[in-house]
């Protein structure tokens, strides 16, 4: 989806994006419990005792992977967000990334993984990432993540040239008690991506009123570290 879109960016995400994972909640689940290593390094490199956020934080996997600091979840996913509950002592709450209601300059650090991306104009995206920086205190820093255009060695051969506004399938069993209507045991969901070039997420962190600390490619994703820049009003 475009910015010059006829349909509303609030109730499209609502269909391609927030009714999907509430419906695949449990299955999605079930395939995304191994960290990804920068992740993992990023929160294991923060000091005893600090506190932060996940924003977007689906399952929970990320909420153990230090068991030093204190990471308050969120999600719009009800469902997602009580599988992550199950992570104590850390907490999730249901919350809209656009509206986290958290206190401003309050949290050492925040990550937000494979989540902006399901915003579907450059506004969106860069107001989210605004409401995570906000939400930092002086030095705290933001890892965050989304999916690569140019994935042209993955098995979906997304690179240049091709479009950055997909949609990608989520194929579930239903279970072969219950059968589709046409006799099929699978259901195709379809969520929305808008896939990040080489140098755009850098580019939305400044936009949103922050500076990139480090930033880089990892697994289809680009991802990168940013911090709020007080001398850098959006």
């Amino acid at each position: 989806m475009d910015s010059g879109s006829v349909v509303e960016p609030e109730r499209y995400e609502e269909q391609h994006v927030h009714q999907v994972y509430e419906q695949i909640a449990s299955h999605f689940s079930s395939t995304r419990y191994k960290p990804w290593p920068i992740v993992k390094s990023f929160l294991q490199s923060l000091p005893p005792g600090a506190v932060g956020l996940d924003v977007g934080c689906g399952n929970g996997k990320y909420l153990p992977v230090n068991r030093d600091v204190f990471i308050v979840g969120s999600d719009r996913s009800t469902n997602l967000v009580k599988i992550a509950s199950q992570h104590q002592p850390h907490a999730a709450v249901v919350a809209d990334t656009l509206a986290l209601p958290h206190q401003a300059g309050r949290f050492d650090f925040a990550i937000s993984i494979a989540v902006v991306h399901h915003l579907s104009t450059p506004e969106r995206r860069r107001e989210a990432i605004r409401e995570i920086l906000e939400c930092l205190n002086e030095g705290g820093r933001a890892l965050i993540y989304a999916w690569a255009l140019e994935q042209k060695d993955s098995r979906r051969g997304w690179d240049e040239g091709h479009e950055q506004d997909v949609m990608v399938p989520w194929v579930m069993k239903t279970g072969k008690k219950n059968p589709n209507e046409d006799g099929s045991t699978e259901k195709t969901f379809q969520r929305y991506y808008h896939l990040y070039r080489s140098g755009e997420l850098e580019a939305d962190i400044v936009a949103a009123g922050g500076k990139v600390v480090e930033s880089g490619y990892e697994k289809d994703n680009w991802w990168a570290i940013g911090q709020r820049d007080p001398g850098n009003k959006p």
